[in-house]
């Protein structure tokens, strides 16, 4: 069979999204945050998009004032789409008179759009004072020490003359930024030409650095370099983590017991000091990974009924810029010009339709959640009730897909507390009543009754199958044991203590 090349065209159907539909899930997807950056970025691609000023929404904001060509809007209603129907629109070499016209219909949409935004935004607006205490806290954030630049400035600092400088940095570089070195010496003199005897003794010697412990290569050895630094070397406690290491760590009390020739309750006292210890040494130094949230949706109570708002405050407000009124007016502009100006005019209006589909998506995602979750805004945890994204969805005429684009990495703000939205979409465990009960609010008990038990006689995985049972809750033991792992908790043979 003779093997060759050749060229054929074939038919099929393939599904793409087009730009506009993966611009518009794009802002839909985005946190509050990252939207107000994608926002700004889209100011300056587009010269006919600008942010209108604090000043101005505020003066928007306040009742009784009356802008030129503004329509009052049902706030449940978006503005009008009245820019440039392509069935109607004029061609590009149209008199200037129609590209008068079309600003018209321009300012009309625009002056809707900030009546809709001033009618739905937060009524509660921050005040310039509350601004400065929030960017004097953001400014007074100081920047940490990484735990290698703690090191590398302690070596300067040190005595070690320049050929132990040059190893120290070496190890240094191989402490990972839980302070424990991850190459051994053997490997570190072998790769980088230096005798082992002396990497060991510029090892001894940034062990004795800041914070105890670093350094070293397992836990039992950072272990026993806090006791020593301490002045505990000598203790029960360093023997406990010098000789029994593994028993240790399976809280095997007895055997200690046994093998050291001590009382469980001496062995008992000193695990319990062996467990103030750090074992993470370089914890101290790691970043600061605690994250800054803003609220996308608020949720307050008003009277008997709970009132859902959207965070419009983080969200610039857009228009299209004043200044090429003149530039559309004038007769000697150029075909390619008008064809530019409406061009970027047309991405400007999609992009402030996808802003408020954007709001009012979320926001009727919101409604449903509180509407479904009524007993959770009165009562907490225990109270949340089992919902599905498909169960939202239904409820709120979109797919799926959409309402998972919509709650992904945005956080509501409740009477109790801030929660991730979708924190509120959990499965259902059956009642025995027939009834059904949130996975989240079991495990919500779980952790209630270990941390009620008694730690002499730490309950089992079964005895708390038995327990929920008696609150008409059938699960099964290994579903106990799946939420116990998930809440972090030992298995009753590590949690007894004697």
């Amino acid at each position: 069979m003779a093997i060759g090349m050749n060229i054929s065209a074939r038919m099929s159907q393939n599904m793409t999204l087009a730009p506009q539909l993966q611009a518009s899930l794009a802002l839909l997807q985005a946190p509050t945050l990252e939207l107000a950056a994608m926002l700004q970025n889209e100011i300056q691609q587009n010269p006919m998009l600008e942010e209108v000023p604090s000043t101005e929404v505020e003066v928007a904001d306040k009742p009784g004032r009356e802008d030129e060509a503004t329509t009052q809007l049902d706030p449940a209603e978006p503005p009008r789409d009245v820019l440039y129907d392509p069935a109607t629109e004029k061609p590009s070499n149209a008199p200037v008179d129609d590209f008068m016209a079309e600003w018209q219909k321009l300012v009309q949409f625009d002056t809707e759009w900030r009546e809709y935004y001033a009618q739905t935004n937060v009524p509660n607006r921050a005040s310039e004072e509350d601004e400065e205490r929030r960017q004097f806290m953001f400014d007074s954030l100081a920047s940490g020490v990484s735990l290698q630049e703690n090191l590398l400035e302690q070596v300067r600092l040190s005595d070690m003359d320049e050929g132990q400088t040059r190893i120290a940095e070496l190890i240094v570089g191989n402490i990972d930024e839980y302070g424990y070195l991850k190459s051994s010496i053997e490997e570190l003199a072998l790769n980088h030409q230096h005798p082992v005897e002396q990497v060991g003794e510029v090892l001894k010697l940034i062990q004795t650095f800041q914070p105890p412990g670093v350094g070293a290569r397992d836990l039992r050895e950072c272990l026993l370099l806090q006791l020593d630094r301490a002045g505990r070397k000598e203790t029960l406690e360093y023997q406990i983590v010098d000789q029994y290491m593994e028993a240790l760590g399976k809280r095997r009390l007895p055997e200690m017991a046994k093998g050291l020739d001590r009382s469980v309750d001496e062995i008992q006292d000193a695990v319990q000091e062996i467990s103030r210890l750090e074992p993470r040494p370089g914890r101290a130094f790691l970043p600061d990974n605690d994250q800054y949230v803003v609220p996308e949706v608020f949720v307050t109570k008003s009277g008997t009924e709970y009132v859902v708002s959207t965070n419009n405050e983080q969200v610039p407000q857009l228009r299209i810029s004043n200044y090429y009124k003149d530039l559309m007016s004038k007769a000697e502009s150029s075909p390619e010009v008008r064809d530019y100006i409406r061009e970027k005019i047309r991405a400007g209006k999609f992009l402030i339709k996808s802003i408020h589909q954007r709001q009012q998506t979320i926001t009727n995602i919101a409604k449903e959640i509180v509407s479904r979750q009524r007993e959770f805004m009165q009562h907490g945890v225990s109270a949340l009730r089992p919902m599905t994204m498909v169960q939202v969805a239904e409820a709120v005429g979109v797919h799926e897909t959409t309402v998972s684009r919509a709650v992904s990495g945005k956080y509501m703000q409740t009477p109790q507390g801030i929660f991730e939205m979708k924190y509120f979409f959990t499965s259902g465990i059956q009642t025995a009543s027939g009834g059904t009960m949130s996975n989240t609010s079991v495990k919500d008990i779980i952790a209630e009754i270990f941390a009620a038990e008694n730690h002499a006689k730490p309950l089992s995985d079964q005895e708390v199958v038995k327990m929920l049972a008696e609150r008409n809750i059938i699960i099964a033991r290994r579903t106990v044991a799946k939420y116990r792992d998930e809440l972090n908790i030992l298995p009753s043979n590590l949690r007894k203590v004697y």
